[in-house]
């Protein structure tokens, strides 16, 4: 499908080469759907996943005494427990930054959830119905409340392997946490559906309105839950009129009444990549190059970072638009297969490695 894998030289590089090549999720054909990428837009927003997907969820308690939500896939079937075994991987899935939780999210994890994995929603505080106890909501790339998720599954989890998948914006969340983490991430891989690499720019360059719109009115229709809440630390009649998620975001974590910041500041300590040289899991993004959200490849795209890490790959595809990568047939997303082949690379390379090097297994 004239996908490119651009990547640094490696034994790993050339393992994943092999396994997407073999993969048919990336041969393409003649069909005009994926050259209209605004379209695709509108659809992955609007359109459901089938089956629909029954969800349970658990809130989970965080150090300050906030509370994120984890929404566990158990299937369409209504089977309690999910369909994985004890050694099941765990699959942590993180919607884009207004966290909304789209079709496309939810059928990613019902394909895992056929391929035996254990998949979980991540619900940031206030995000999908998310009570939130305290005036306070999580900044676009601080990946604390995070951490403590992955901390808590890792302890419910203690023999599976942990993997995470993000959507859009949401995977600056996931990229500054597996800078800030390291090798302490716990994480055996990750993979980023058309990621937001560079956060101010993307909020000073704006949207096209079919998607800002939605997105802002998500957000603010969230907000506005918590109006008595929130109306301690930000102006809310500011916030819930903010005619861009730009404004949004500005007087929501720059212009609080208790700890005013400077727009500036606010990115040295929430850019995604600001860390991105500590990251150790291999991480797979899929961008496409007419993505309408991202923007123009030459400035959104950090080649150079993918040329110089051992554990950045891109995937780049000319067509694809934002989160969308259409195919005919079932499915309807050749990105989630690739993704769902990229981790069974992963866990197959690192038991070879292991079998080579006579390393015992981690408990």
């Amino acid at each position: 499908g004239h996908c490119r894998l651009l990547c640094k030289p490696s034994a790993l590089a050339q393992h994943l080469v092999r396994s997407l090549g073999r993969s048919a999720a990336l041969r393409g054909g003649r069909w005009l759907w994926p050259c209209w990428p605004r379209l695709q837009m509108l659809w992955q927003l609007l359109q459901p996943p089938e089956p629909e997907p029954v969800v349970a969820r658990e809130l989970l308690q965080l150090s300050d005494a906030g509370l994120v939500a984890l929404d566990w896939l158990v299937g369409p079937w209504g089977a309690a427990g999910g369909g994985g075994g004890v050694s099941s991987p765990v699959l942590l899935l993180i919607p884009n930054a207004a966290g909304k939780v789209t079709g496309g999210l939810l059928q990613l994890g019902l394909r895992a959830l056929e391929r035996g994995f254990i998949p979980v929603i991540f619900n940031r505080r206030g995000h999908n119905g998310c009570p939130l106890t305290t005036p306070r909501l999580q900044p676009f790339g601080d990946p604390g409340d995070l951490r403590e998720a992955v901390t808590y599954l890792r302890c419910r989890h203690p023999c599976a392997s942990l993997l995470a998948v993000s959507e859009g914006s949401g995977s600056g969340l996931l990229l500054a946490y597996l800078g800030e983490s390291g090798s302490s991430s716990r994480l055996a891989a990750a993979a980023c559906l058309s990621p937001i690499f560079r956060g101010r720019d993307w909020f000073e360059a704006r949207m096209p309105w079919l998607y800002e719109w939605p997105l802002l009115l998500h957000l603010k229709q969230g907000l506005s839950r918590y109006a008595g809440a929130l109306a301690e630390v930000v102006d809310m009649d500011r916030l819930l009129g903010s005619r861009s998620l730009r404004e949004l975001e500005e007087t929501l974590f720059c212009r609080t009444r208790s700890r005013p910041t400077s727009w500036e500041s606010y990115w040295e300590r929430n850019e995604p990549l600001r860390d991105a040289d500590e990251a150790a899991v291999p991480v797979l993004c899929l961008c496409s190059a007419d993505d309408p959200v991202r923007g123009p490849p030459a400035r959104s795209l950090p080649r150079e970072l993918f040329r110089s890490s051992p554990y950045f790959f891109l995937l780049l595809t000319p067509h694809g638009g934002h989160c969308g990568f259409p195919r005919r047939g079932p499915g309807r997303c050749w990105a989630h297969e690739a993704v769902l082949e990229y981790f069974r690379a992963m866990a197959e390379f690192l038991r070879t490695e292991e079998r080579r090097k006579g390393l015992p297994r981690p408990r």
